[in-house]
């Protein structure tokens, strides 16, 4: 891009907007992030091949909380009905 067109771009802009870059502060709202909490997390490559935003990502965690939920009820049924195996087997 030669300095016309940059001038150009330039006047366009209103006085207010600075986007200095070099006036940024990295991390300068960290702290407060990890105070606070978030709800931000990064994927591993592979796991984003297959979850591409967040409501796949939402909607297969919610399924697994519900079947982990319904496999811990079906173990306590089991549990109250007395187990086949004893609790404490010797070694042989």
């Amino acid at each position: 891009m030669n300095s016309k067109n940059q001038s150009d771009l330039d006047d366009d802009m209103r006085p207010e907007y600075n986007f200095d870059p070099s006036e940024g502060v990295r991390g300068k709202y960290y702290k407060r992030l990890m105070e606070e909490g978030s709800n931000i997390i990064k994927l591993d490559s592979d796991v984003y091949e297959v979850f591409r935003d967040s409501v796949t990502v939402n909607t297969a965690l919610r399924s697994l909380i519900e079947i982990s939920q319904k496999a811990g009820k079906s173990k306590d049924k089991r549990k109250s009905r007395g187990s086949a195996v004893p609790a404490h087997v010797p070694k042989a």
